[in-house]
């Protein structure tokens, strides 16, 4: 008994079910110019859907980009019960969130940027010149956006993240 199949997986045995069509099933390639921008948005930035299911059959991940005009800021918002991953491309990304986006940490291209479930926030390009260009991945296919009437504090409290494995 192979190893895989001992897991439910039978790479390669047929039994009884149609051969899958790898061609029209399998790997897609997305285009940088043919994103789609009718996604849901707040203000100050724009998001355009790269994966979801209708443009690449996804189920479970939803991908896209997201650009923030220089020295603008998003509206306070959050997204439900989805996580999401914001990878910085170009510029420098200044992140607020907490209730009253009491708190505040900068990306900048290279760094991830992690978003858990109903953490409410805002995205702040801190360059007066530069776009922020990012890559965005979210757990889920639903464009849940709830954007919120926060009064920000004046000075939020900078955090910087340590690695909980090597602290």
């Amino acid at each position: 008994m192979c190893g895989d199949h001992e897991h439910g997986h039978e790479h390669g045995h047929d039994h009884g079910h149609q051969p899958v069509d790898w061609r029209e099933h399998g790997i897609k390639i997305i285009p940088g110019n043919a994103l789609d921008p009718n996604t849901a948005q707040t203000p100050g930035m724009s998001r355009a859907t790269a994966i979801n299911n209708a443009r690449a059959g996804a189920e479970k991940i939803w991908a896209g980009t997201v650009t923030i005009h220089a020295n603008a800021k998003t509206g306070a918002h959050h997204h439900g019960d989805l996580e999401s991953i914001i990878y910085v491309v170009k510029g420098k990304a200044r992140m607020r969130w907490g209730e009253n986006l009491e708190f505040v940490a900068e990306a900048g291209p290279g760094d991830f940027i992690f978003v858990p479930p109903y953490v409410p926030h805002q995205e702040i390009n801190a360059s007066r010149d530069e776009t922020l260009e990012c890559v965005l991945v979210r757990s889920g296919q639903e464009p849940v956006v709830v954007n919120l009437d926060i009064e920000p504090v004046e000075k939020p409290e900078e955090v910087l993240w340590k690695d909980p494995i090597h602290r």
